[in-house]
């Protein structure tokens, strides 16, 4: 530890110039988003912490690490395009390692932020891929993505991140990050996601999805603890902590996480009139009734991580156990649903799905009224449930 900043100690503060402007900028945006400014540190000095009270009575630390986002014209890049770039310390101090601050008891928030102040809009990075400071690297956005900014105070997108001459390796194993851009008044809304978004460490696709949803329905403030940590006597973290730490707990997860994105996909489709969910033992996943009137069963799966050799993906349509009396238990009937969704996260980090029919698929070569047990996701699976020859 180096410094201190607000009585806490954190890896490194940085004396700074030339910076006011987005000290104001960020102090308005705390009071736009109705907060009010407890305490501010200094604008000579970076990160930034601001106390900020909510209407509510909650009081948040904020520590951010800004930097600049401007319009200037690069050879070789978009007119539309601008260009920040996070310059903390002397240049000959770049080579060596530049870690975030955190609050090891997890109070304060840090938040890395790119600042527009000619469009008035902000650029949320995530502090889990940016936790040593890539300093003197460029970061792009575009005229477009700042325009659904501005119509829409939050537009959530990814990008895509490669090794490059300062990097061996990618940020992401995705190859992807979110980034997450808003008006001022959305700074507290994206302070408390970052939260919740920092406490359980989601990875890219999972960020995604969250800052989606906390576009239209912002997280809300702590209150009540959940059920399950009163029925666990565990908080949150905890439980979390327990599922990263059990692979088949992580596995179960997993599955309904892929089914909750699945009944949201389906849900949100114009061809589809209901989805009815089921937890039943033997019992498909989704009962779904098209626009048509037609039901479908639908089972929703996992793609393997792995690929086959031509890069096509594969999914596993098995039960986890077998009967020992009998071998044939373990593997579906053909008629046991009507529609497979696989899961494409854990090959590609979008929770996206593939749809095929069951009476499409290979049947097992030993029990011919029994579906095989690998599948090959190949062009002749459908992206979206209405594009099925039904």
């Amino acid at each position: 530890m180096t410094d201190e900043l607000a009585g806490r100690a954190y890896a490194e503060v940085y004396n700074v110039s030339r910076r006011s402007d987005i000290h104001t900028f960020l102090v308005q945006a705390v009071e736009r988003s109705g907060g009010l400014v407890l305490y501010a540190s200094s604008p000579q000095r970076a990160p930034v912490y601001f106390g900020v009270q909510l209407p509510s009575g909650e009081r948040l630390g904020l520590l951010i690490y800004p930097f600049r986002m401007t319009n200037r014209i690069i050879t070789n890049r978009p007119d539309d395009e601008i260009r920040g770039q996070i310059r903390y310390g002397g240049e000959d101090t770049w080579n060596r390692e530049h870690r975030l601050g955190r609050d090891v008891a997890g109070v304060d928030i840090t938040l890395v932020l790119g600042v527009d102040l000619d469009d008035g809009v902000l650029f949320g990075l995530d502090p889990q891929l940016y936790e040593i400071l890539p300093m003197g690297i460029s970061l792009y956005a575009n005229a477009a993505q700042i325009e659904e900014i501005r119509k829409s105070s939050w537009h959530v997108w990814e990008k895509e991140n490669r090794a490059g001459s300062k990097r061996e390796a990618p940020r992401s194993p995705t190859h992807l990050e979110t980034w997450v851009g808003f008006t001022p008044n959305r700074l507290l809304d994206f302070a408390r996601f970052e939260r919740q978004a920092s406490s359980l460490a989601l990875d890219p696709a999972l960020r995604f999805s969250a800052a989606a949803s906390a576009g239209t329905t912002p997280v809300p403030t702590p209150s009540a603890p959940h059920a399950l940590e009163e029925q666990f006597d565990l908080d949150s973290r905890q439980i979390i902590d327990i599922i990263a730490q059990r692979n088949r707990l992580a596995v179960a997860v997993r599955g309904g996480v892929a089914e909750y994105h699945l009944e949201a996909h389906l849900t949100e489709s114009p061809n589809v009139r209901a989805v009815v969910p089921l937890d039943v033992d033997a019992m498909h996943d989704f009962t779904v009734t098209l626009a048509s009137g037609q039901t479908l069963r639908v089972e929703c799966k996992n793609a393997s991580p792995t690929r086959f050799a031509n890069g096509d993906y594969k999914v596993e349509v098995q039960k986890t156990r077998a009967s020992q009396s009998d071998p044939a238990s373990r593997f579906y009937r053909i008629t046991a649903f009507d529609v497979v969704a696989a899961c494409l996260y854990s090959p590609t980090g979008a929770w996206t799905f593939r749809f095929a029919l069951t009476s499409t698929l290979t049947p097992h070569k030993h029990f011919p009224d029994r579906l095989a047990a690998i599948h090959r996701i190949d062009g002749s699976w459908s992206e979206t449930l209405a594009a099925l020859p039904l």
